[in-house]
Formats: C-alpha cells, sequence, structure tokens
C-alpha cells in the first residue's frame, strides 16, 4: 500500500511541477510577445508580466494536479 501511495504522490507532484513550467512558460512568452507588437493594447501595457507568469504557473499546478487525479483515476479502474 505504501508503494501505491507514493507512486501516486510522485505522479501529482510530476504533473503539476510540469504544468506550473509549461503554463508559466506559455504566460511569460505570451505577455513578452505583446509588449513587443507594433501597436500594444492598452490592456497588455496596464498588466504586469510578473503577475501574469504567476497566474499562468497557477493554472498549470491546478491543470497538472488535475491530470494526475484524472490519470490515476482511469489506472485504478483497469
Amino acid at each position: 500500500m505504501v508503494i501505491k501511495t507514493n507512486r501516486f504522490t510522485v505522479l501529482i507532484v510530476s504533473c503539476s511541477a510540469a504544468g506550473v513550467l509549461v503554463g508559466g512558460v506559455s504566460n511569460w512568452i505570451e505577455s513578452h510577445q505583446c509588449l513587443q507588437a507594433k501597436t500594444p493594447t492598452t490592456e497588455c501595457l496596464l498588466q504586469d508580466p510578473t503577475l501574469k507568469t504567476i497566474q499562468g504557473m497557477s493554472m498549470g499546478l491546478i491543470a497538472g494536479a488535475g491530470a494526475a487525479l484524472g490519470a490515476t483515476f482511469q489506472l485504478k479502474r483497469q
């Protein structure tokens, strides 16, 4: 039982970490592309790039944890 719990924990942590990485990088790139546009919008100019990156990281964390839970649920059903 301990091995299954450890496997479950590792799966959630690794998927969440991957989600944080992908979410943070994608929002960071998006904010920089927005600022480098020929005519940046006012919404783009008013947003803080650091805050936008943190928002992406938090969404990635939630998505990664959800994916890990879904994958674990599917494995347990089989």
